[in-house]
């Protein structure tokens, strides 16, 4: 089996959203459900941070959604195959959709958690560095993010640090989670075929990057509502763009279109 590498242009990005939407349409309930679960999940940890005095840590946790959200996405994968399949899509194939390969999927989740764990740990250096040990009240805190040398500096910093991380763990996982969901490889292949899948085609790559990052932004400053929406028409455009960027050559030399 060898996993062969497309070329694309600057046009799929958006081409590859109009069929995420168009699958979204075609699904919406189960879509929709999917998509209410992770906002309902993102309300509750919002709420437990607050009660449990820990609101601090919800900058670094928002941004560290996006080593996190290749994961979220496989739900949609499932449903975007079921109706390649001609079936109608249930919240069974959206949950159950790691079944077919939990080992390889699995290791995949346990690298994005790395790459989670090392944004938070260099979040907290961050925070101490700009500010200190000391957690002042959430009105203090993000007033000064915005009004003072330390808080914009911080900002800038952890912003930089920050994409560049998300970054390489756009570049592991992108092609990698929906091909091993869909294919017998192990998960180093599956790592292999999406850095190559986007240093080939580096600049329609960082465009998509940078459209998924836009929209997730936009998402969680309705509050996590607008994630509804966004969450599962990102994962099923992925999945499309995990079907033009990749080509599976079988051993008796048959070629997966």
């Amino acid at each position: 089996m060898r996993i062969r590498i497309r070329p694309i242009g600057m046009d799929k990005p958006r081409i590859w959203l109009a069929e995420g939407f168009a699958d979204f349409r075609r699904a919406t309930t189960v879509s929709l459900a999917y998509g209410l679960f992770w906002v309902g999940l993102s309300l509750a940890i919002t709420a437990g941070a607050f009660v449990l005095g820990l609101w601090h840590w919800l900058l670094p946790l928002i941004a560290g959604f996006m080593f996190l959200g290749p994961l979220v996405a496989v739900g949609s994968y499932g449903i975007s195959r079921a109706l390649e399949a001609g079936r109608e899509p249930t919240l069974g194939d959206a949950f159950g959709a790691w079944t077919g390969h939990v080992g390889s999927l699995a290791m995949m989740g346990v690298m994005m958690m790395i790459f989670f764990l090392a944004w938070i740990r260099l979040a907290t250096l961050l925070f101490a560095l700009f500010f200190g040990l000391g957690a002042p009240d959430p009105a203090t805190l993000y007033a000064t993010l915005l009004t003072t040398v330390e808080g914009l500096g911080m900002l800038a910093v952890g912003t930089a640090v920050g994409a560049l991380l998300a970054f390489g763990a756009f570049a592991i996982s992108v092609v990698a989670i929906p091909t091993l969901m869909d294919q017998d490889l192990t998960f180093m292949e599956g790592i292999e075929a999406s850095i190559r899948a986007v240093a080939g085609n580096l600049r329609p790559m960082m465009l998509w990057a940078a459209i998924i990052t836009g929209c997730v932004m936009v998402g969680v400053a309705t509050f996590y509502i607008g994630l509804a929406l966004i969450l599962p028409v990102l994962g099923h455009a992925s999945w499309h763009a995990y079907e033009d960027l990749v080509r599976i050559d079988t051993d008796e030399g048959d070629t997966r279109a």
